[in-house]
């Protein structure tokens, strides 16, 4: 589907009233319980001012008991689907799946560890009905994280607002309301290294920020390690930027010129002072910079190369092993 063939902003609530909550899961088995009610209850108040509104859980290879904890909450309430995919593909890989999966109508997407409040999601769809495509929940602040997670988040999306020229939101997340031209096109990015956050901001169309007090996770533990997070922004800045190998032009080239300059020093000093022997420190501190440059700038190198790679072998995106639609009951469908 082409975008030019998707309603127009100002349309799109009128001709389509079905929203699809979508919430990706990996080891939720203790949140969701206590999710769903919350979400059950927006759904009541959005079906009394005329939005069919459904909830899509996709289980990204849980190794938990998340599971069977969705097909219970199916079982009891037929405005659940379920997905399923065959391993843990990741968060960015999870969200496309259960994006490409809605049809019909607008798409919200939620955390499955209740720090984003389900009970805002009315004024998403109000903003929605307005005309807007993309609306956004931007932190005001981040409650139950520390202090190094919080600087690392702040330092990163003011790093990606400089380096990228796709406009990734600061201080913004997946907590958003896709309109249905929005997801048309957004299923056109195929991309194997998804960085959703900049995905949504490369497709453009009307946006709107809701501030939002971020919770504390109602369960559980978070999955993403300081680790996780650093390969996460490294997949970030070099999805959308290629700044790092420009720097790592700037950085070859000045050294470049400072090693020309030490060395018209070198030989200066030989002809008016004679020729000694220099230092071994010295040198040696020479060597390891310049190698350690190159260094660098062969894992920018390599890093852009890998990405490269992993796209020329147009592996799927994801593989899904059950998929039951909402109102199928408790058996499930396999894809």
């Amino acid at each position: 589907m082409n975008v030019t063939d998707a309603l127009p902003a100002g349309a799109a609530a009128g001709a389509c009233d079905r929203l699809t909550i979508l919430v990706a899961a990996f080891d939720e088995a203790q949140s969701l319980p206590r999710l769903h009610p919350r979400i059950a209850a927006v759904m009541a108040a959005l079906r009394a001012d005329g939005i069919d509104a459904r909830v899509l859980y996709v289980d990204d290879g849980s190794g938990d008991a998340t599971w069977e904890v969705m097909r219970a909450l199916a079982a009891d309430d037929p405005r659940v689907a379920l997905l399923r995919l065959s391993r843990n593909f990741g968060k960015e890989a999870a969200l496309t799946a259960g994006l490409d999966m809605v049809e019909t109508g607008a798409a919200m997407i939620l955390d499955a560890d209740g720090q984003d409040p389900p009970e805002l999601i009315p004024q998403f769809v109000a903003h929605w009905r307005a005309g807007y495509d993309d609306v956004h929940g931007t932190r005001l602040s981040r409650d139950g994280e520390g202090w190094v997670k919080k600087s690392t988040a702040h330092l990163f999306y003011r790093l990606m607002q400089r380096l990228a020229r796709t406009p990734v939101p600061a201080d913004t997340g997946d907590y958003r309301l896709l309109s249905p031209r929005a997801l048309a096109a957004l299923r056109q990015l195929r991309e194997r290294q998804r960085f959703m956050k900049g995905l949504f901001g490369w497709i453009g169309f009307n946006r709107i920020a809701v501030p939002y007090q971020r919770e504390s996770r109602i369960a559980g533990r978070s999955k993403f390690s300081l680790w996780r997070l650093w390969n996460f922004a490294i997949d970030g800045v070099t999805s959308f930027s290629t700044a790092p190998l420009r720097l790592a032009t700037y950085v070859g080239g000045l050294t470049a010129c400072g090693a020309f300059v030490f060395a018209l020093w070198i030989i200066c000093k030989a002809l008016l002072f004679g020729d000694r022997v220099a230092g071994w420190p010295t040198m040696m501190t020479v060597i390891l910079f310049l190698g350690g440059v190159q260094l660098v700038a062969l894992g920018v190198i390599g890093e852009y190369l890998g990405r490269l790679y992993e796209e020329s072998k147009q592996r799927p995106l994801y593989l899904v092993q059950d998929w039951r639609p909402a109102g199928s009951g408790s058996d499930d469908a396999s894809a």
